[in-house]
């Protein structure tokens, strides 16, 4: 896998990440670096953490399936980005709610201490969350020998720049980001899916 799809994943799974990144710059009423650097490094660190874990789990089955691994990805890749496309529209996330009803709550209790989006608990839960599908891309890595620290290095910092970004747009734009951002992310996992079991059916070179 080239660097430029890689880094196209990461800006993919940077965007459920960057929303949540959004709806805490709506949540700051006094913005300062120090904020959203607290933010984009959590973010960040747990996004580039994960695909390490899927990666040591999907070397484990390499031998095994390795005259599928193309399609492995491209499920794999396909699923993580319709479910983000489908969450944006609505459906309701794990464990912290959907985007919409966290940039409502942020809205309707900026000064409120459960919402503190500098909370290390609070920004531990949300970080974890953001970056389970991670996860799953790093088993895919493994399927398909990509260099994991070096993909999970410029995942980390993609993440932490884009959510640096999305704490200052939130406290600028507010919720008009936060749909947008997961629909982006999702068709470029999906298309990047397509791109490796195309590459690998041998119908382009």
């Amino acid at each position: 896998m080239d660097t430029l799809s890689i880094v196209l994943i990461a800006i993919g799974l940077s965007m459920d990440a960057f929303a949540v990144s959004v709806t805490n710059g709506i949540i700051i009423k006094d913005i300062r670096m120090g904020h959203a650097l607290k933010i984009g490094l959590y973010f960040g660190a747990f996004q580039a953490f994960m695909p390490i874990i899927g990666w040591l789990a999907g070397s484990r089955f390499e031998e095994y399936i390795i005259s599928i691994d193309h399609w492995i990805a491209f499920v794999m890749l396909a699923f993580i980005g319709g479910k983000m496309i489908w969450e944006a529209y609505g459906a309701e996330k794990d464990e912290i709610g959907t985007v919409e009803e966290m940039c409502e709550v942020a809205v309707s209790n900026q000064n409120t201490v459960c919402q503190d989006p500098l909370r290390i608990g609070r920004l531990i839960v949300l970080a974890v969350a953001t970056s389970i599908d991670a996860l799953a891309v790093g088993i895919s890595f493994a399927f398909l020998r990509v260099s994991i620290i070096k993909s999970a290095a410029l995942i980390g910092l993609i993440t932490f720049a884009i959510c640096f970004a999305g704490v200052y747009a939130g406290n600028k734009c507010g919720c008009l980001l936060k749909r947008k951002a997961e629909i982006v992310g999702g068709l470029i996992l999906i298309c990047i899916g397509l791109k490796i079991l195309i590459e690998h059916l041998g119908i382009i070179g």
